[in-house]
């Protein structure tokens, strides 16, 4: 009730982090579903059953062996994969540094090696190194950081 309440009703552009929740709200008629983790090569045929499933569902990658793995094993019916470049800007979890070459390499064979069955739909960062601040400056400092190192690369 609160993810619909918080999509206005639509049931669209709804971010989760575990696939038990994408699961859960495509269940419950969200057809719009961003899984924000790196894509779990482990968890192939789940996220293939969600792709199929939804009218959207996108998912992060940070490395070429992921990558490959979608493109050997495309979509029905004509869809492509759904995915957002994870760039770790601090945060020391997952993706890649926006100064990595790699990032940059990676995001350029996410959009030209198979167009036809992957689709890069941007970067993706997320400021979790924001979780031990003790103060709203700490978080801003934190959130601009952030956002020039993904302005900067998307430039």
């Amino acid at each position: 009730e609160g993810a619909i309440l918080a999509t206005g009703g639509s049931c669209r552009g709804i971010v989760v982090s575990t696939l038990a929740e994408a699961q859960f709200f495509a269940a419950g008629g969200f057809d719009d579903i961003l899984y924000a983790y790196p894509f779990p090569e482990a968890r192939l045929d789940d996220c293939v059953a969600l792709a199929q499933q939804l009218q959207s569902f996108q998912i992060l990658l940070d490395t070429h062996k992921s990558l490959t793995l979608l493109q050997q094993h495309p979509l029905a019916n004509n869809k492509r994969w759904l995915v957002w470049l994870k760039l770790d800007c601090g945060n020391g979890r997952a993706g890649l540094c926006p100064t990595d070459p790699e990032a940059m390499t990676l995001a350029r064979a996410i959009a030209e090696e198979a167009p036809d069955k992957v689709t890069l739909v941007g970067v993706y960062a997320h400021c979790g190194n924001t979780y031990g601040c003790h103060d709203v400056p700490d978080v801003q400092a934190i959130a601009r950081a952030t956002t020039t190192a993904v302005m900067d690369f998307v430039t």
